[in-house]
């Protein structure tokens, strides 16, 4: 019973791990649309968070602080979403070596990193519009014309 409970302890453990790490096994299993249109969807909520900040910041009530705490905590989350998918999807299992862009989309990628650090630090809604402008500008290095089109249509 003992050695029962311990390997079942094991496979847990061991299982757990696995499904962890599921993004980076070899799986061929991508959504790279949807990572970009998840992206935006990040901006548009910094953007959000940023203008609420602005707002509740004049207001001196416990309700407006509770709010101002919670806006701030989003717009931090999301900024950090849109790095994780940069660095742990694009820069770690989608952009190669091989490819001839390979330059221009690191780059592209690098450049999104700081502008989401950037939105974090800020509430200059600008941050927010030069990221989406950084996020076509990686896409059109990224996609062929047929992953542009389909991006297009699932953003419609």
């Amino acid at each position: 019973m003992k050695k029962m409970s311990i390997l079942l302890i094991i496979y847990t453990i061991a299982i757990g791990n696995i499904v962890n790490a599921h993004c980076q096994i070899p799986c061929g299993i991508y959504g790279d649309a949807l990572k970009i249109i998840q992206i935006k969807q990040d901006y548009k909520t910094i953007k959000k968070a940023m203008n609420q900040i602005v707002v509740l910041s004049s207001k001196q009530t416990p309700l407006s602080s509770n709010q101002l705490t919670r806006w701030i905590t989003i717009k931090e989350k999301h900024g950090s979403d849109i790095q994780e998918v940069f660095s742990n999807y694009f820069l770690t299992q989608r952009i190669n070596e091989k490819n001839k862009k390979y330059v221009s989309q690191t780059l592209a990628a690098q450049k999104i990193l700081v502008n989401a650090m950037k939105c974090k630090q800020n509430i200059e809604s600008n941050f927010v519009s030069d990221g989406l402008k950084l996020v076509d500008t990686f896409s059109n290095y990224y996609f062929d014309s047929h992953g542009l089109e389909h991006l297009k249509k699932l953003s419609d």
